[in-house]
Parts: structure tokens; sequence; C-alpha cells
């Protein structure tokens, strides 16, 4: 196998066909699938559902919303969750300056680490175990709006974890491989300031600036966040024409927190606010919990004994970022996250993951997916 490392020995490699894997992640890749465009994340949808029947047979479905659902034996009771996403970040047209390639042990292309390569490696993982004649019953969501939100996903998700009880999530991993243990929650607000228009030339006097006063409220926003969470400020609006005192102005901003109680606070916080004589109102949504170490902890020896089993170290990590995990554990199930293959990029230019990586990833899943399904879900 070009471009893997010689440390990479074990047996379970030899069954993963490097040029085969890399060729079914091209497919994928090379169907753009912006978040929110209906006909390419079916497109994508189609591909993924065909990559899961070329390697493991059955009949995926897909629904409306382009997502893509196989179940290795419609019979188990409780199969094993392995849980990704389709759609990206990148718009329609990235593939023609960021395309798909494969040169100096890394393979780039928009998508690729987030996280096209996740479900390829996760498809051929099962395959091997599948011609081994050990692969556990295992269960294959892969959603079509993570990366905005899961909004409609959400509660498939949900459903899902919480009757399987143990969830994969192929998500990128961490620095070096590392596997994602916990994820902050998200919530997402807005505050508006609500003024009053004047002429900015004949009377200025007589309007209340609402983006002034907002202005003077930014600070105060980002210093909400304190210890574990952080109060983010991203997108501001305000005013109407060049000539007019503004009369509304809003800022949208970014919550991330590991505490569940910390959207209370901020509720409180925000609202002891004043801007007099203006106005203010405000909204804050959770959009995902956070998801806590104690989800992963049952599922740690499994993975520890995996690691050991390939030959290779695992190290894990909690991260800032959240992903369908956070949703996972929230319905009560044990989470693993960040299973994807080694690589840097998520969401920027030099998005890629390594070869070495891909092959790593398939003989650790090869070994992982059996143990975890031997897990009991938590009652």
């Amino acid at each position: 196998m070009p471009g893997v490392s010689a440390d990479i020995t074990r047996e379970v490699l030899v069954s993963a066909d490097l040029d085969t894997l890399l060729d079914d992640l091209r497919r994928l890749v090379e169907i753009e699938s912006p978040s929110g465009d209906v006909d390419a994340l079916h497109a994508c949808a189609e591909e993924v559902a065909a990559l899961i029947a070329r390697r493991l047979g059955g009949d995926p479905t897909i629904d409306r919303d382009a997502r893509v659902d196989w179940t290795s034996d419609p019979g188990a009771d409780t199969p094993l969750l392995v849980l990704g996403h389709l759609d990206t970040v990148w718009p329609l047209g990235t593939l023609t300056r960021l395309p798909f390639e494969v040169a100096d042990g890394r393979v780039t292309g928009p998508g690729v680490f987030d996280m096209k390569a996740g479900l390829v490696v996760s498809v051929h993982a099962l395959a091997a175990l599948r011609d081994r004649g050990t692969a556990p019953p295992v269960r294959i969501l892969v959603t079509s709006d993570e990366e905005t939100g899961s909004e409609t996903s959400a509660d498939l998700v949900h459903e899902a974890a919480r009757a399987s009880g143990r969830v994969l999530v192929l998500e990128p991993c961490g620095h070096g491989g590392a596997v994602k243990i916990a994820r902050k929650g998200v919530a997402v607000g807005r505050l508006t300031v609500h003024g009053r228009a004047s002429h900015a030339g004949l009377a200025p006097e007589d309007g209340v600036n609402a983006a002034v006063a907002l202005g003077r409220l930014l600070p105060a926003i980002e210093a909400l966040g304190e210890h574990d969470t952080t109060v983010t400020p991203t997108l501001l609006r305000g005013g109407t024409t060049m000539n007019t005192v503004p009369a509304r102005a809003d800022v949208q901003f970014d919550v991330r927190f590991l505490d569940p109680s910390e959207p209370d606070r901020l509720r409180g916080a925000l609202g002891s606010f004043d801007a007099a004589p203006a106005e203010i109102t405000f909204e804050l949504h959770v959009n995902r919990p956070p998801m806590r170490r104690d989800a992963a902890t049952p599922l740690l020896p499994a993975l520890h004994a995996a690691a050991a089993a390939v030959g290779i170290e695992v190290d894990t990590v909690a991260v800032g970022g959240a992903s369908d995990g956070n949703l996972a554990a929230a319905a009560g199930a044990f989470v693993l996250d960040g299973l994807g293959p080694e690589g840097d990029g998520a969401h920027a230019e030099h998005e890629h993951v390594t070869v070495a990586g891909l092959v790593r990833r398939v003989a650790l899943l090869a070994e992982l997916l059996p143990r975890v399904a031997a897990v009991p879900p938590p009652r």
C-alpha cells in the first residue's frame, strides 16, 4: 500500500484495498453537496447509498430530505449506530479550484475531511468484518443538514441513538487522530436594539441611533463568556440609508458551553442590559446540548482495546465544536465521536486527510465495531 506507514502491518489492513477506498472517496467528494441545495444533496445521497450497497449489500433508503438509512440486520433489537452526514460547507463550483487529488500522502477536496472520508472508512471497515464473518448488527444513518444545525434531522438522530444506545460518530478527528469524547453545547442568540429614525442632516438630534447603542453593548455581550463558556458576536446589521439615523440594529452571537445551566444565566444577564432611550429585545436558542464525558466513558475500554489490537495509540480530546454526537448523547446513548481519519482543515482551504490515516481508521474501526457492539446499551 503506497503512502502507508511501515508500522501499519496488521492483517486486517490487507482486506482494505487502498485503490478501491480512494476511488470510493473520490466518487463522494466529486459530488458536491452544500447544505440546503436539495438537488445536490440528493445526488450525493444516491452515491452514499450506492457505496453502501456496493460494499455491504442490502437496500439503503433515501428519504425526501436526502438522508440515507441502512441496517445490516433488520431483525436486530439494538444494532450499533454509525452516524455521519453528507452535507458540506462548500458551495457548488468549489471542486473546480479545489479538486479531488492524492499527492504526497494527502487527499484533498471539498468535504474530504468533514466528513466524506469518515463515511467511506466506516463502510470499508464493515466490509472487512463482513468478509471475515464477524460483522455485528449495525445501522448506518447519514444526515444531510448537520452543518446548518440538524434542524430537520435532530428528532431522527435522537430516536435512532436512543434505540441503539451505542453510537459511533464519523466526524473529523482531533489533532493526531484523537477521538472526541466531549463537546460543548451550542446556542445561537440575537440582540436587537430599537431606536428612532430621523434625518441625519436635518434633525439628527431627533433620532435614537440604534447602531451606536448596539456598538456600546458589544463588549458587554462578549464579556458574558466566563469559565468554559464563550460568547462571540458574529453578524451585525443596522441602518437603512446613508442619511438616516438607524432605527434598528442587531447582532447575532455564538455561544459555546459545557454547563447546561449556562443558557439560563445568559438570558438573565441579557435581560439586565440597558440602552435607554433605545429599547432592547433578545432571543437565545439552544441548538445542541453539551456532549458530556460520561457519555463516552463506557466505550473507552473498547477504544483502547481496539487501538492495542491494531498496534497504534489513540488519544482522546474534548472540543468546543458540536456535532450530531451531542444529540446522540442527549438521547442517553453512549457515544464516541471524531472517528474520521487523520487530517486537518475542516471548513478551510487546506482541508485534507492523510492516506495513512485512511488505512489506520479502517483498521481501528474494524476492531472497534465488534467491541462497542458487545457493550450493553444503557438501561
